[in-house]
């Protein structure tokens, strides 16, 4: 049996699937993932959480990097992968999808926010770190260009931040909370273009699998799990999902 025939046989007996996505779900929309070649952090060092809150002049760079260099991730769209995946979670096969990525591209896919679980946040808005308070990013990108900087909060004076997981930040509590409720109740954990390397967020497919759920992996690179997985697939991403959607309904 071919291994997208022991997918689809997978997919068709769950009753309950789960989709994990790293920054290889997204590098088919053209976003690098931020370690590899040409990554973000290739480009720019990544700013600590605690340097951001404790210095204005951290939070201007921090800034200036991310409207200078992120372009690219504002304006990704979806790819076929996450279509795909649209679709299985639109016809009731996969029950949330758990993501590390900040890009949005799953909501703009068609899977309803409520069915993300973001564990590094989201980079399409900002929020005030007191008040919560949610900001436009384009709002704030002429902020920075009319006045050269991003001020405090309008609402309260408290720092703005966009809403990603920064080093040193603590990690969400509810979408943690989330991922680890639907970790247990799936019975097939599919990981899509993660490395399984950054935790907490890489120890969800240990859980499912420790609690008795299949394992399929798709990735272009060797994981730790691999070993354990009941299938591994190096293959891309929006040709595997696209074909194995397509027979699932």
């Amino acid at each position: 049996m071919s291994k997208i025939n022991q997918f689809r046989e997978l997919l068709a007996e769950s009753r309950r699937a789960v989709v994990f996505t790293g920054a290889g779900m997204s590098t088919e929309s053209g976003i690098p993932d931020f370690r590899g070649p040409g990554g973000l952090w290739t480009r720019i060092k990544p700013i600590d959480f605690q340097e951001f809150i404790g210095s204005d002049e951290v939070r201007q760079r921090s800034w200036a990097q991310w409207f200078e260099h992120g372009k690219g991730l504002r304006e990704a769209r979806p790819n076929a992968g996450h279509l795909a995946i649209a679709s299985l979670v639109n016809n009731g096969k996969v029950s949330a999808v758990i993501t590390q990525n900040v890009d949005n591209l799953h909501q703009e896919s068609g899977v309803p926010a409520g069915q993300v679980i973001e564990l590094h946040g989201n980079a399409t808005y900002a929020k005030c770190l007191d008040c919560g308070k949610t900001m436009e990013m384009d709002c704030l990108e002429q902020e920075y260009r009319d006045t050269n900087r991003v001020g405090p909060c309008s609402n309260c004076g408290g720092i703005v931040k966009s809403a990603t997981i920064s080093f040193g930040q603590m990690m969400p509590v509810e979408p943690m909370r989330r991922a680890k409720e639907e970790t247990l109740a799936c019975d097939l954990f599919i990981v899509l273009g993660s490395s399984l390397t950054v935790y907490p967020a890489a120890g969800f497919p240990g859980l499912a699998y420790d609690n008795g759920a299949k394992l399929i992996i798709v990735n272009q690179q060797v994981t730790d799990m691999d070993a354990v997985a009941d299938l591994v697939l190096q293959a891309g991403i929006g040709e595997t999902m696209t074909v194995v959607s397509g027979i699932t309904g």
